[in-house]
C-alpha cells in the first residue's frame, strides 16, 4: 500500500517523529511541483509535518515556522520547498504581492498552512492534507 492509499481514510501517528515519517514518505511519492494545503488548528504539527516533507526533499536546512516571515524557501537535494504560512494574511490580494510565483522553479513543492487564508489563490489540483489531534500525543493526517 502507497502512502497515499495509508493517508485517505487517515493515518494516526503517535510521536512528531513518526509525523516527521509520514510526510517524507509522502515527499518521495510527490510528483514535481505539487501544492500540499495544510488544514488544521494551531498546534496540530502542520510545521512539524513540513519538517519531514524538507527531509524527503532533501532539505539540510533547520525549518521553522515562518510566521512573521509569511514563507521560507529552502533548496532541496530532489526539489525546492516553499513554505507558506497564510495566517498573518487578511486577504489573497496579499499573497500576489509576496511574488511567490518568482521562487517556482521546477521541481518544486508548495505547503501551505491556513489554506483558507488564501481564498481561491490555490491551484485546483492542490492536494489537501487535515492535521489534527485525535488523543493527546496522537495525531491525525488524512489526505482529502
Amino acid at each position: 500500500m502507497n502512502i497515499c492509499d495509508k493517508l485517505r481514510p487517515g493515518l494516526v501517528t503517535g510521536s512528531a517523529g513518526e509525523t516527521r515519517r509520514v510526510a517524507t514518505e509522502l515527499a518521495n511519492a510527490l510528483p514535481p511541483d505539487t501544492v500540499l494545503a495544510l488544514h488544521g488548528d494551531m498546534g496540530v504539527g502542520k510545521t512539524t509535518f513540513v519538517q519531514g516533507l524538507a527531509q524527503g526533499l532533501g532539505v539540510k536546512e533547520q525549518v521553522t515556522s515562518p510566521t512573521f516571515a509569511i514563507y521560507s524557501v529552502y533548496a532541496g537535494t530532489r526539489a525546492k520547498l516553499v513554505h507558506l504560512d497564510a495566517y498573518r494574511l487578511e486577504n489573497e490580494r496579499q499573497l500576489e504581492e509576496l511574488l511567490l510565483e518568482e521562487f517556482l522553479t521546477s521541481p518544486w513543492c508548495l505547503a501551505v498552512e491556513w489554506p483558507e487564508k488564501t481564498g481561491a489563490w490555490l491551484p485546483a489540483n492542490a492536494w489537501h492534507l487535515t492535521l489534527s489531534i485525535v488523543d493527546g500525543d496522537r495525531h491525525s493526517v488524512r489526505l482529502h
